[in-house]
């Protein structure tokens, strides 16, 4: 089944357009395939047990409830609430129903009563607590403390306005090519500086053939894998405690990423905080490593592996090895195990810590 081919189900009643999730599904898009137009009750109920996270998503993309009247979907519309074109398909520049248009293009806002809001009918059982059409940082504050962490673990299909004005909040938006663009020509430098240093303390001429250049690089790009995870586990994952400000902290530099898990504009790091954190973390290097930028380089390697890594799990499709099982794992992290998992580039340090997820084996392999 092609990407763009529809994928509109009925599960209990509702029928649910599933035609831009097919390849995002954590389960596989093969795992969906033949089922468009088609009563998905009985796969789901065989398929492993879905979190309550992932029923919650699946209410992003329901277009009709069995309430409404069936007449809705013939008649020259498409199950999506759209106008059919002449081949059936629906027409371009529409996501589930809806066109960006309007001051908020690409925001889902929350639905009226009106009949053309019946084309995305979503679950707001916890959504009321914010307003999507306004920026969210500066809303989180305002949320009881009580339902925070529920609220940000339960997943959305929706492009998150962050802060606010548009020319802002481009800069909370990172392609991922900006990544290496800016950091590979960075480290090649830093590098550079690192075997003068080399160089010096041996009364030798700098290269990039020297041994112990790439010991030093090998010790940062380790070093790193273990600050990946003890950033992700102790400081993403901070516990607010009731604390406004930590709540806000924490939506900031992570909850994002948990509410909105399929945002491409927020799936790496943006350049200038990680310039500040390199800044910061470059301090104990210089006193803890014989050759710091050095170890610092390698550390870079390390971390910008992690971000392409992490870029290509959420949107990648891996067809086995060790980047299918991370992407089954990483996915495991966001829908089920919000407190396991902490390893992007790697579980090495999940099993050492005792905090690795153990996957289900299956009989198939998945396809994205």
């Amino acid at each position: 089944m092609g990407q763009t081919d529809p994928l509109v189900v009925q599960y209990q009643g509702d029928w649910y357009d599933l035609t831009q999730f097919a390849h995002k599904h954590p389960g596989g898009k093969n795992s969906l395939a033949g089922l468009h137009d088609k009563n998905m009750e009985e796969r789901f109920t065989r398929a492993p047990g879905h979190s309550q996270a992932a029923k919650y998503l699946m209410k992003e993309y329901r277009i009709s409830s069995k309430k409404d009247d069936p007449a809705k979907h013939t008649n020259g519309y498409a199950k999506n609430g759209t106008t059919k074109s002449a081949n059936g398909k629906v027409p371009n520049g529409t996501k589930n129903g809806i066109h960006p248009s309007g001051a908020n293009s690409g925001l889902h806002a929350k639905p009226s009563t009106g009949v053309e809001d019946s084309a995305r009918l979503t679950d707001d059982s916890m959504e009321h607590l914010v307003d999507w059409s306004k920026p969210m940082l500066w809303q989180i504050h305002r949320m009881p403390s009580d339902s925070y962490a529920e609220w940000v673990n339960k997943p959305v299909d929706r492009e998150l306005r962050l802060i606010g004005p548009g020319w802002i909040e481009n800069m909370t938006r990172t392609p991922w090519w900006i990544v290496p663009s800016f950091w590979i020509p960075a480290i090649g430098y830093i590098a550079h500086l690192g075997s003068q240093d080399l160089a010096s303390a041996r009364g030798t001429q700098p290269s990039f053939l020297s041994i112990e250049l790439y010991v030093h690089l090998v010790v940062g790009c380790l070093a790193w894998t273990l600050l990946e995870y003890s950033l992700h586990r102790w400081v993403f994952h901070l516990d607010p405690k009731h604390n406004r400000f930590l709540q806000t902290f924490h939506f900031l530099i992570h909850g994002q990423h948990h509410k909105v898990p399929f945002d491409p504009y927020r799936l790496v790091f943006p350049v200038p905080p990680a310039i500040v954190l390199t800044t910061i973390f470059y301090q104990p290097i210089y006193y803890l490593f014989p050759y710091p930028r050095i170890t610092l380089a390698g550390g870079l390697i390390g971390y910008l592996i992690y971000d392409m890594i992490h870029y290509y799990l959420h949107y990648g499709s891996p067809a086995g090895g060790h980047l299918y099982h991370m992407k089954r794992y990483h996915y495991s992290h966001h829908f089920v195990h919000h407190d396991q998992g902490y390893g992007i580039s790697s579980d090495f340090w999940d099993k050492l810590f005792g905090t690795r997820i153990m996957l289900t084996k299956l009989k198939y392999l998945l396809k994205w």
